[in-house]
Protein backbone atom coordinates (compact mmCIF):
# COMPACT_ATOMS: atom_id res chain seq x y z
CA UNK A 1 0.00 0.00 0.00
CA UNK A 2 1.36 3.19 -0.42
CA UNK A 3 1.93 5.51 1.94
CA UNK A 4 -0.42 7.25 3.47
CA UNK A 5 1.48 10.62 4.16
CA UNK A 6 -0.16 12.92 1.98
CA UNK A 7 -3.78 12.27 3.71
CA UNK A 8 -2.84 15.02 5.82
CA UNK A 9 -2.41 17.97 3.57
CA UNK A 10 -5.31 20.12 3.21
CA UNK A 11 -5.76 18.43 -0.23
CA UNK A 12 -5.99 15.21 1.80
CA UNK A 13 -7.96 16.22 4.44
CA UNK A 14 -10.55 18.28 2.12
CA UNK A 15 -11.12 14.89 -0.02
CA UNK A 16 -11.34 12.50 3.26
CA UNK A 17 -14.21 14.90 4.65
CA UNK A 18 -16.11 14.61 1.56
CA UNK A 19 -15.77 10.86 1.38
CA UNK A 20 -17.46 10.60 4.99
CA UNK A 21 -20.07 13.11 3.42
CA UNK A 22 -20.66 11.06 0.58
CA UNK A 23 -21.00 7.81 2.71
CA UNK A 24 -23.11 9.74 5.22
CA UNK A 25 -25.24 10.32 2.77
CA UNK A 26 -25.76 6.60 1.54
CA UNK A 27 -24.10 8.10 -1.95
CA UNK A 28 -20.92 5.59 -1.99
CA UNK A 29 -20.44 2.98 -0.06
CA UNK A 30 -17.10 2.99 2.54
CA UNK A 31 -15.20 0.32 0.37
CA UNK A 32 -15.48 2.59 -2.54
CA UNK A 33 -14.22 5.45 -0.28
CA UNK A 34 -11.35 3.41 1.00
CA UNK A 35 -10.94 2.65 -2.89
CA UNK A 36 -10.93 6.64 -3.23
CA UNK A 37 -7.87 7.20 -0.56
CA UNK A 38 -5.96 4.25 -1.92
CA UNK A 39 -5.75 5.79 -5.42
CA UNK A 40 -5.12 9.28 -3.96
CA UNK A 41 -1.82 7.68 -2.14
CA UNK A 42 -0.51 6.19 -5.14
CA UNK A 43 -1.02 9.11 -7.27
CA UNK A 44 0.60 11.48 -5.10
CA UNK A 45 2.99 9.60 -4.22
CA UNK A 46 3.77 8.86 -7.93
CA UNK A 47 2.98 12.48 -9.19
CA UNK A 48 5.72 13.94 -6.76
CA UNK A 49 8.24 11.38 -8.01
CA UNK A 50 8.03 11.87 -11.70
CA UNK A 51 6.41 15.51 -12.04
CA UNK A 52 8.42 18.01 -9.30
CA UNK A 53 11.91 18.57 -10.29
CA UNK A 54 12.81 21.62 -7.85
CA UNK A 55 15.93 20.96 -5.62
CA UNK A 56 16.87 22.73 -2.29
CA UNK A 57 19.75 22.32 0.24
CA UNK A 58 19.24 22.88 3.63
CA UNK A 59 21.46 23.24 6.36
CA UNK A 60 20.22 23.03 10.36
CA UNK A 61 21.95 24.88 13.03
CA UNK A 62 20.59 21.71 15.49
CA UNK A 63 19.70 17.91 15.01
CA UNK A 64 17.03 17.71 18.23
CA UNK A 65 16.06 14.42 17.50
CA UNK A 66 15.60 11.43 14.53
CA UNK A 67 13.98 8.20 14.19
CA UNK A 68 13.83 4.86 11.85
CA UNK A 69 10.53 2.67 12.10
CA UNK A 70 8.70 0.92 9.66
CA UNK A 71 11.19 2.43 6.93
CA UNK A 72 10.17 6.21 7.64
CA UNK A 73 12.77 8.49 8.81
CA UNK A 74 11.79 11.41 11.26
CA UNK A 75 14.16 14.14 11.95
CA UNK A 76 13.35 17.25 14.27
CA UNK A 77 16.00 20.32 13.46
CA UNK A 78 16.36 23.96 14.72
CA UNK A 79 17.88 26.80 12.96
CA UNK A 80 17.47 25.42 9.82
CA UNK A 81 18.02 27.82 6.69
CA UNK A 82 16.43 26.08 3.08
CA UNK A 83 18.38 27.43 0.08
CA UNK A 84 16.80 27.56 -3.67
CA UNK A 85 18.77 28.66 -6.43
CA UNK A 86 17.52 32.33 -5.56
CA UNK A 87 15.75 32.18 -2.26
CA UNK A 88 16.78 31.44 1.29
CA UNK A 89 14.33 30.66 4.09
CA UNK A 90 14.83 30.01 7.40
CA UNK A 91 12.94 28.43 10.18
CA UNK A 92 12.75 27.96 13.83
CA UNK A 93 11.92 24.40 14.18
CA UNK A 94 11.51 21.84 11.07
CA UNK A 95 10.17 18.39 11.03
CA UNK A 96 11.01 16.17 8.17
CA UNK A 97 9.49 12.91 7.54
CA UNK A 98 11.40 10.68 4.75
CA UNK A 99 9.48 7.81 3.00
CA UNK A 100 10.89 5.08 0.45
CA UNK A 101 9.52 7.08 -2.60
CA UNK A 102 8.92 4.04 -5.15
CA UNK A 103 5.86 3.66 -7.02
CA UNK A 104 3.44 1.14 -5.65
CA UNK A 105 2.09 -1.12 -8.87
CA UNK A 106 -1.21 -0.62 -9.63
CA UNK A 107 -4.12 -3.37 -7.89
CA UNK A 108 -5.94 -5.67 -10.25
CA UNK A 109 -9.07 -3.33 -9.11
CA UNK A 110 -7.39 0.12 -10.12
Amino acid sequence: MAYQLYRNTTLGNTLQETLDELIQFGQITPQLALKVLVHFDRTMNNSLALKVKNRLTFKAGKLNTYRFCDNVWTFLLSDVEFRDVSELCKGETVKIVACDGKAVPPTKDD
